[in-house]
């Protein structure tokens, strides 16, 4: 896992060395084990390294033939079935990675389709003077990038095109409705107008500094064939899946929540490596926590494994929310972004590598919404996100915030029965834009790898081919995963009705809400879309998500925007801004 940025300037001058710096400055936190810079003519490529697989010889940049120069961030699963693939191909290094070059040489703007695993990458090739950026099919490493007159650059994290002078510190209004709304944005556009995402399977060819071709991978099977599937079937799928994920030069866990998803992968590491798992959990204070971590630990007692739990209390929240605020340049706000940090920490020193449980739910349709989408009753059949988390509450502009979500729905429900529209819409926006995002800043901002290996192709056609009634009823998601688990592991109790994972931001924050509704209020970035009555009624209300969005974002945009340090805790912070007049 690493940080990439670059630059291909358009009046064919060599790159600024000071920005290239700034950029490898921004990044340093992405790879924390070296650096490397490659600069050509008018373009440069710059990589900050997290070593993980090939520690001796993996330094990037990569090069390849006819002088193609190469920078990832990522993981390539499928690298010795590729190395295989290709025995002409003289390769200098074991790197996973080193194969994109010889795919490229082969295949041209078409490699990415050979590539099983997580990563964005640039690639340029002297050749044709090209500059190529992909991503991978869901999106699980990040990509972003600006298109200006002087040329075009693209980095791992938006802050890093920010620091470096390559785009301006502005907020899109449309966006921030559609943050504060449905917790996350969609599409490629950013909050902050002059920036963009290379979108989920996306390859991007870019020519004196100006973007000339978009291509495109699938992410999910495009007809809606329907298939039997054993748990047997599942089993093959899910083993391939997550022993391609436990490929790792240096130690490796899992974060284990106590639900059907992480307790999964614990039972796979447990069965595949024969090794004693290491497992980090989380839990909180107080009854109306959703705490699943007493469960988390029998799971982990019943393979043997080792389950570190961890406390995440009030005063930690008070503390760190301006920290996590500050990681999340591309800014979500849901509230799981919290334990997941705190996990990154705990993580950090004892591991580099840690297997998470997201995507899951999207596989095999664990959400509610999917079980009302396959209801026999029509009054429960209403759709997805009608209603955002303001609504209701007068005194806030937040127009529009619906625009970009409606134009996804209609794209991705185009051949698909409900519920298969319903995965495929979450694969294309939820996960890449909140989940991914979430898990991605939280654990490098502390050094650490997360894996994911419900999110892999061959897993998402094998369920995305599954029959509805294989998957969901009405009353329970995630029927197969479910099935398979209890055949497996019983003391997972994956029938057993889950709890979640999310802390008591709601109890932390009413808490203050005195104290905190003014200073929220007079926040400037609050104060350009809501009224301080607007904000006081939020407070009073108590209203956990609208609370929490409140406060993140004006975290949020007094470090990204304001540009103040995320030092002292949420009060002093808030009081550290400038006051909205």
């Amino acid at each position: 896992m690493c940080g990439i940025a670059g630059v291909m300037m358009r009046d064919g001058r060599q790159p600024d060395s000071g920005v290239l710096t700034a950029l490898a400055t921004a990044l340093g936190h992405r790879g924390p084990d070296g650096g490397g810079r490659h600069v050509a003519g008018p373009v440069a490529l710059v990589h900050r390294r997290l070593a993980i697989i090939d520690l001796v010889t993996g330094d990037q940049p990569l090069f390849g033939p006819g002088g193609l120069a190469l920078v990832v961030n990522g993981e390539i699963y499928n690298d010795p079935a590729l190395r295989a693939a290709l025995p002409a191909a003289r390769f200098q290094t074991h790197s996973d990675c080193e194969p994109i070059l010889f795919l490229y040489a082969a295949h041209g703007l078409d490699f990415a389709a050979w590539l099983r695993g997580m990563y964005a990458l640039a690639l340029h090739d002297p050749s044709t003077g090209r500059l190529v950026l992909a991503r991978d099919p869901f999106g699980i490493k990040p990509l972003y990038y600006v298109e200006s007159a002087a040329g075009f650059a693209f980095a791992s994290e938006p802050q890093a095109l920010l620091r470096a002078g390559l785009a301006r510190a502005e907020i899109d209004p449309a966006r921030r409705a559609e943050l504060l709304q449905l917790k996350f944005t969609t599409g490629a556009a950013t909050i902050f107008p002059e920036i963009r995402r290379v979108l989920p399977g996306e390859t991007l060819v870019v020519e004196n500094g100006r973007i000339v071709e978009h291509r495109q991978l699938a992410r999910l099977p495009a007809r809606p064939v329907t298939r039997a599937a054993s748990l047997a079937d599942l089993d093959r799928v899910l083993t391939e899946s997550v022993a391609l994920h436990l490929r790792s030069d240096v130690p490796y866990g899992l974060f284990l929540s106590g639900g059907i998803d992480s307790s999964a992968l614990l039972w796979l590491m447990h069965r595949i490596s024969g090794e004693r798992v290491q497992a980090i959990t989380i839990g909180y204070d107080g009854a109306d926590a959703d705490d699943e971590s007493e469960s988390a630990l029998a799971v982990a007692r019943a393979v043997g494994a080792r389950c570190e739990r961890i406390s995440m209390t009030e005063a930690d929240f008070w503390a760190a929310a301006p920290r996590i605020a500050a990681c999340l340049d591309d800014p979500t706000t849901d509230a799981a972004a919290l334990p997941t940090w705190f996990l990154g920490r705990a993580a950090a020193g004892q591991l580099k590598v840690t297997l998470c449980g997201e995507g899951g739910d999207e596989m095999f349709a664990g959400y509610g919404r999917y079980r009302r989408a396959v209801a026999p009753w029509r009054f429960f059949k209403r759709p997805a996100r009608q209603r955002g988390v303001f609504d209701g509450i007068s005194g806030l502009d937040l127009s529009g915030w619906r625009e970009g979500f409606t134009a996804a729905e209609r794209r991705e429900a185009r051949g698909r029965n409900p519920l298969r529209a319903l995965q495929a819409l979450d694969c294309a926006e939820w996960l890449p834009n909140d989940l991914l995002i979430k898990l991605d800043r939280c654990l490098m901002a502390h050094g650490v790898e997360g894996r994911t290996p419900f999110i892999d192709p061959e897993i998402a056609a094998f369920a995305f081919a599954l029959p509805d009634r294989s998957k969901v009823s009405w009353r329970l998601g995630k029927l197969a995963l479910r099935r398979w688990l209890a055949a497996r592991l019983p003391a997972a109790r994956p029938f057993a009705r889950k709890r979640g994972f999310k802390p008591p931001v709601s109890r932390w924050i009413a808490a203050r809400g005195a104290r905190l509704a003014p200073l929220v209020a007079a926040s400037p970035g609050i104060a350009a879309f809501a009224s301080r009555e607007a904000v006081a009624r939020v407070f009073a209300r108590g209203e956990s998500q609208a609370m929490w969005s409140l406060l993140f974002y004006a975290l949020w945009h007094a470090n990204h925007i304001l540009g103040i340090a995320a030092e002292g805790d949420v009060e002093a912070v808030l009081a550290a801004a400038p006051k909205a007049g």
